[in-house]
């Protein structure tokens, strides 16, 4: 039986949801860009630099894990949830416990209470049933659609909402908490089978021994994909990460989700397709060549009309990172390619490459990213990023070929 079908069906349905979201995330980022500062963007970035830290060390790989097992799933979810809430609350403590020595590092005192406040999204993010992964699994895309569009769609509402009254960054971060509880009570009323208390000894061994790889490979990714945030705020301040942060996303955004879309359609295909490389292997080489045509062209679009692009989503104040804008579309186009080494290693079983070539091109990155912030500013980063990038690619390519060529 040909799965081409399933991936046509996944992709139009997660295609469906990354466009419908995208919208809202522009209408989102022009409407809060009008209200809010530079400044107040870059007060968020803070907090979500350190939130998503502390999430990719202490990743665990379940939700992968539970999509490459190939047997049933419903006896891992109460292990699996007990994971996560554990998971959840540490993020939480150590967030908390750290938050004053994080807002000194980053000289930014109004960070404080706001890092205090959003170490309540992991801890209420922990709950959510992990039975949620089975929509991906089990190629069920239109009840990702529904959930996913949802959550967003109240972290959207509540974060306009509450901007318009406070005018102020603490509204994002309510927003996030108002999107984790709906992810919480939605997955646990209406995802099945629902988690209960019970810790199976050999269940959390599985889970934990095959994710080891996914915790290094999350924290590799993190750092590899975030050190250019953390530089710019620790270096230049709030304001130049808020300005580096915004284009970030708009330049990023569209080119990643063309690779999560294509990603999360292909990867429970490709886990299918294992026992078959050669199959395997045509099927990646298809997705690659989508991905390169769709992201290119965005990233051309992005090159040529990024002043245009500024002025009109975010308005003439953020006009002077439009060489931010044109260095970050070349990069996200890269950035697409290299996601999409990820899926058919992960389906092959083969997070430590992943985490090889993540690592590599961390230590590329790390050497120059000081260096080119002093002699070029935020464009700096950019670039530091794009070199990044540009030496790391060719060794994923050269994984995956390995893999999708071995003679079994």
């Amino acid at each position: 039986m040909g799965y081409t079908g399933d991936v046509i069906k996944g992709i139009s349905w997660i295609g469906a949801l990354r466009v419908s979201t995208r919208l809202l995330t522009v209408v989102r980022t022009a409407l809060l860009a009008r209200i809010l500062a530079p400044h107040d963007f870059g007060l968020f970035g803070i907090t979500t630099i350190v939130l998503s830290l502390l999430e990719a060390i202490t990743e665990t790989g379940v939700n992968i894990v539970l999509i490459q097992e190939k047997q049933n799933i419903d006896k891992y979810i109460n292990s699996a949830w007990i994971v996560s809430i554990i998971r959840g609350a540490i993020i939480s403590l150590l967030i908390i416990a750290f938050s004053p020595i994080i807002s000194a590092f980053f000289n930014s005192s109004e960070s404080l209470n706001l890092l205090l406040l959003i170490s309540l999204v992991p801890f209420i993010r922990g709950f959510i049933n992990p039975s949620v992964v089975k929509f991906q699994k089990d190629l069920r895309f239109n009840l990702e659609f529904i959930y996913s569009f949802l959550s967003f769609f109240v972290f959207f509402a509540t974060a306009i909402i509450i901007a318009l009254i406070t005018k102020d960054t603490i509204s994002l971060i309510l927003a996030l908490i108002a999107s984790a509880l709906f992810e919480v009570l939605a997955s646990n009323i209406f995802v099945k089978p629902s988690p209960r208390i019970e810790l199976r000894k050999e269940y959390l061994l599985k889970l934990v021994h095959r994710g080891k790889w996914l915790t290094v490979t999350g924290i590799a990714s993190y750092l590899y994909q975030s050190i250019d945030n953390i530089a710019i705020g620790r270096i230049l301040g709030t304001s130049s990460l808020g300005l580096y942060d915004v284009l970030y996303k708009i330049s990023l955004l569209p080119l990643t989700e063309i690779t999560d879309v294509v990603g999360k359609a292909t990867f429970p295909v490709y886990i299918k397709m294992n026992g078959d490389l050669a199959r395997l292997r045509r099927a990646y080489l298809r997705s690659v060549a989508l991905i390169f045509v769709l992201s290119a062209g965005v990233g051309l679009f992005l090159f040529l009309f990024s002043e245009i692009i500024i002025l009109f989503v975010l308005g003439e104040k953020w006009l002077a990172g439009a060489p931010v804008l044109k260095v970050l579309s070349v990069l996200g186009v890269l950035r697409a390619l290299y996601a999409s080494i990820i899926h058919p290693l992960y389906a092959l079983e083969k997070q430590n490459l992943v985490t090889g070539v993540s690592f590599f091109g961390l230590m590329v990155l790390a050497a120059i990213i000081v260096p080119f912030i002093m002699f070029w500013g935020i464009v700096g980063a950019a670039l530091a990023a794009l070199v990044g990038t540009v030496v790391a690619l060719p060794l994923g390519f050269y994984f995956v070929n390995r893999e999708l060529t071995k003679k079994k």
